[in-house]
């Protein structure tokens, strides 16, 4: 059983910076990608960004040059770092982690105020 646990999340002033980070325990073999979305109030889960085994990067065109995504591999730890908040940025984020199989942390609230 993998479980992911999500920090970072607050209540932040627009223009502001967060660190999300990602940490995963437990049986974690063969993990292909790691990734960020977040899901906003009557809105479909959307991805943020995702960061393959071998280090390929896709980021998605509305946080594109605001928003990075690392992993610490030795750590099975993986991190958002989201500058430049705007309010349109206030969701749940959540981190997924796909080994085979898909698998989701509870996710952390991010709340950016005009």
């Amino acid at each position: 059983q993998v479980q992911l646990v999500e920090s970072g999340g607050g209540l932040v002033q627009a223009g502001g910076s967060l660190r999300l980070s990602c940490a995963a325990s437990g049986n974690i073999f063969g993990i292909t990608s790691m990734g960020w979305y977040r899901q906003a109030p009557g809105k479909q889960r959307e991805l943020v960004a995702s960061i393959t085994s071998g280090g390929m990067i896709n980021v998605a065109d509305s946080v594109k040059g605001r928003f990075s995504i690392s992993r610490d591999n030795a750590k099975n730890a993986m991190y958002l770092q989201m500058n430049s908040l705007k309010p349109e940025d206030t969701a749940v984020y959540y981190c997924v982690l796909r080994a085979g199989v898909s698998y989701w942390g509870q996710g952390t609230q991010v709340t950016v105020s005009s």
